[in-house]
């Protein structure tokens, strides 16, 4: 009889941690969602998508420290001597003020440039702003992280 208690036991502990799950707010997750949108397109080198997520007057501030433009920043990734191999962002936080938001996170890149192999670490920094209903990102920024 002593698998009764055993069993009673487990399920309030199953029953317990369940409940310590917190959901996601909408607008957090569909940050999150265009973060995910926005690696996806840099991969496929989708410049219709990557334009669609950046406001006219987006600025990105890269790991190296030079600054570009919208048009900058998608020449740069549409460039022929680029390919990306892996592009993905972990441990991403959303903190949403208003019709504002700012998520942070770390970003890794794979592929050739120049028909030279690179991997990219990047902790990363981007602000969004609603417009018109819709997310669009106006600023970017990432420090590459060496260890």
């Amino acid at each position: 009889m002593r698998i009764v208690p055993c069993c009673i036991l487990l399920l309030a502990f199953v029953s317990a941690s369940a409940q310590t799950v917190l959901p996601i707010d909408p607008q957090e997750a569909r940050l999150l969602s265009l973060e995910n949108a926005w690696n996806q397109a840099v991969r496929a080198k989708d410049m219709k998508a990557i334009d669609s997520l950046m406001d006219q007057d987006l600025i990105d501030i890269d790991y190296d420290g030079s600054v570009m433009t919208k048009a900058q920043y998608m020449a740069s990734v549409s460039a022929p001597t680029i390919s990306f191999e892996h592009v993905a962002n972990d441990s991403m936080q959303v903190k949403i003020y208003g019709q504002s938001a700012i998520v942070v996170g770390v970003y890794r890149e794979t592929g050739m440039k120049n028909s030279k192999p690179f991997l990219h670490r990047e902790r990363f920094v981007d602000t969004w702003i609603q417009r018109k209903g819709a997310w669009m990102c106006v600023a970017s920024q990432s420090t590459l992280i060496l260890h």
